[in-house]
């Protein structure tokens, strides 16, 4: 068994985040699934580990990593190469930046704990919960854009998969369920294309997963 164990759901957008840095770095690694839909997340085992009741969480040498973007970072700095971040610092910033502005502005609107609130405190329709997701995503990628077409190559930022992409792939897998429309977003179309096209990012698809539904 692999000595990194990582617990998530082959849907959740963290998880996905998380599995791709980990393929990026050709790491081995076993999988744990926990059904949101069922609320597996909630389970005492589960919470024992990982207290906020989320997906994903990173067992490594008896220790537990909670919290994607932390958990990105500590990959990053475990096992450097091939890196994800640039090593000049105001290029690491900027890359940083586009993976918060996914990890910390458009995601977290969209959770599922976030979608459930609308339909079960608030009331809200599915045609309604649709619009709020595409609100959220088309105002956050109408900034990505914008970064991406000033610090864009080949990937987000440059001519090389870094955070950034780790992040966006996953978001763009979620405005395509969504149906969300990303003609005004040129460059991060291209820019996930261009990851998408990686055996690496390939693997970490949703139904690549041994949990995916069949």
């Amino acid at each position: 068994m692999s000595d990194l164990v990582l617990h998530g759901y082959w849907r959740s957008s963290a998880a996905y985040r998380v599995r791709i840095a980990l393929n990026a770095k050709g790491l081995d690694y076993s999988q744990v699934t926990h059904d949101l839909r069922k609320g597996a997340q909630r389970d005492p085992l589960y919470l024992d580990r990982a207290p906020h009741g989320l997906v994903p969480a990173l067992e490594h040498d008896g220790q537990v990593l909670i919290e994607s973007p932390a958990i990105l970072e500590w990959i990053e700095e475990r096992w450097p190469k091939p890196a994800l971040l640039p090593r000049h610092p105001y290029a690491a910033a900027v890359v940083r930046a586009m993976a918060a502005l996914i990890a910390c502005d458009i995601h977290p609107l969209n959770n599922l704990r976030v979608l459930n609130a609308l339909r079960n405190d608030f009331g809200a329709s599915e045609q309604q919960v649709t619009s709020w997701i595409t609100r959220w995503i088309t105002s956050g990628f109408a900034a990505l854009e914008t970064l991406v077409s000033r610090h864009g190559g080949d990937f987000a930022f440059g001519d090389a998969l870094t955070l950034a992409d780790c992040c966006l792939v996953p978001q763009l897998y979620s405005a395509e369920r969504f149906a969300v429309d990303l003609s005004a977003f040129p460059h991060l179309v291209a820019a996930g294309s261009a990851a998408r096209s990686l055996t690496s990012v390939a693997a970490a698809h949703p139904d690549a997963q041994p949990d995916a539904d069949q």
